[in-house]
């Protein structure tokens, strides 16, 4: 090994310092162990991204102490309206009806990961920005070769967790690319939102507007999936155009709308790692990537950083990163996993196409659920908690 390389060692390093990475920091907060973070970005706030934060996401991050500083710019969501374009059905979720105080919450996904990252900063932990991990190794103990500050270092660790989707990794992935891409934008219309969020569902995929109160004027984060060349399409169109083609594919639920801001499109892909290497652990988007429909994508990987947490906490020192450890944890998060998964795969098929006898039987559905109110209150919670909720 070149001389020029710089050796550490750690009891647990985190690849990703995003917001999953840093929930999982903070909630070690108090274990006693050598902890270092590694995020090859520097830490902003500047992704204004909207993020749909269900209310047991809140319950963690209030565990984790950081909710106080969301609270402010947080708009609760407390009913929820799903229909289909073109056809008959729809279902009302509503927080009163579950016994919540919220459905949900919007933010943005940058306010999220810059609170994270500076509470966890100010744990015991050492957290490296601009720190480049180039490749982890499943040894014992796993080794993490990184760059920071001009140089080449290397940590040895018994756990390394990669989080966040933007880690090296020796792993095998599955994917499934949806062919489709989001638009995320904020809108204003004529009418409040009283926060109340849509869930619309089209031939080319779902429609999501979600109450977002920015600088006390009420409006919505648009969430618009569709093809990728649709996708490129609005968000080059002049913006009355666009608010034209966003009232023809939604409706006139909310009035007109009047103004757009801050269009982007991303494609989507489902993801999910079928290995990782011995010593090593996937958590967040590491782990799993879903389609944004019913929100579901950071709540998961949020509680993959809460359950991990609790597991270390749990463990003596020497277990951490054994195959019956790292067994333990798996075994632990398939349900929820495999539920968040198969629930967002199951509406994209079902609902991102526009044969007749689909719309017709979406339409029977959605009526029946709208009738049964065991049955939606059994949704919300699986939504809000986790197929182990």
């Amino acid at each position: 090994m070149p001389e020029s390389i710089v050796n550490e060692s750690a009891d647990i390093v985190i690849s990703g310092g995003g917001p999953v990475g840093s929930a999982l920091a903070l909630a070690l907060r108090d274990s006693g162990l050598r902890i270092v973070l590694l995020e090859a970005r520097a830490a902003g706030g500047g992704d204004a991204r909207p993020l749909a934060l269900s209310y047991g996401s809140r319950l963690i991050l209030e565990r984790l102490g950081v909710w106080p500083a969301l609270a402010a710019t947080a708009t609760p969501i407390r009913n929820i309206h799903v229909s289909q374009r073109g056809g008959f059905g729809r279902v009302g979720l509503a927080a009163i009806e579950a016994g919540f105080p919220e459905l949900g919450y919007v933010v943005d996904y940058g306010r999220v990961a810059q609170a994270l990252a500076q509470a966890a900063a100010a744990t015991t932990a050492q957290c490296l920005t601009g720190a480049r991990v180039t490749a982890t190794h499943g040894d014992d103990p796993a080794r993490v070769q990184y760059e920071y500050g001009g140089e080449q270092r290397e940590l040895s660790a018994a756990l390394v967790v990669l989080a966040d989707g933007g880690a090296a990794g020796e792993s095998t992935t599955k994917a499934i690319d949806y062919q489709q891409s989001a638009v995320t934008a904020r809108v204003v219309s004529e009418r409040p939102h009283n926060n109340m969020a849509y869930e619309r569902f089209t031939a080319h995929g779902p429609l999501a507007l979600l109450p977002d109160s920015k600088n006390e004027q009420d409006g919505w984060a648009l969430v618009w999936t569709t093809r990728p060349e649709h996708a490129r399409e609005l968000c080059a169109m002049a913006p009355e155009i666009f608010l034209g083609e966003l009232r023809a594919a939604f409706g006139g639920r909310t009035g007109d709308f009047i103004t757009v801001s801050g269009r982007v499109a991303y494609p989507l892909q489902r993801r999910r790692a079928q290995a990782a290497a011995d010593h090593t652990v996937l958590i967040g988007n590491a782990a799993q990537t879903l389609h944004p429909v019913a929100g579901q994508g950071f709540n998961l990987g949020l509680r993959d950083a809460w359950e991990l947490g609790e597991q270390i906490l749990a463990s003596r020192k020497n277990e951490l990163g054994s195959r019956a450890w790292l067994d333990t944890y798996q075994k632990h998060r398939r349900v929820d996993r495999s539920a968040g998964l198969g629930f967002t795969h199951a509406l994209v098929e079902l609902f991102s196409n526009d044969l007749l006898p689909l719309r017709l039987a979406r339409g029977t559905g959605l009526a029946l659920l709208g009738c049964l109110p065991p049955l939606t209150n059994f949704l919300i919670r699986r939504m809000t908690f986790g197929a182990r909720g």
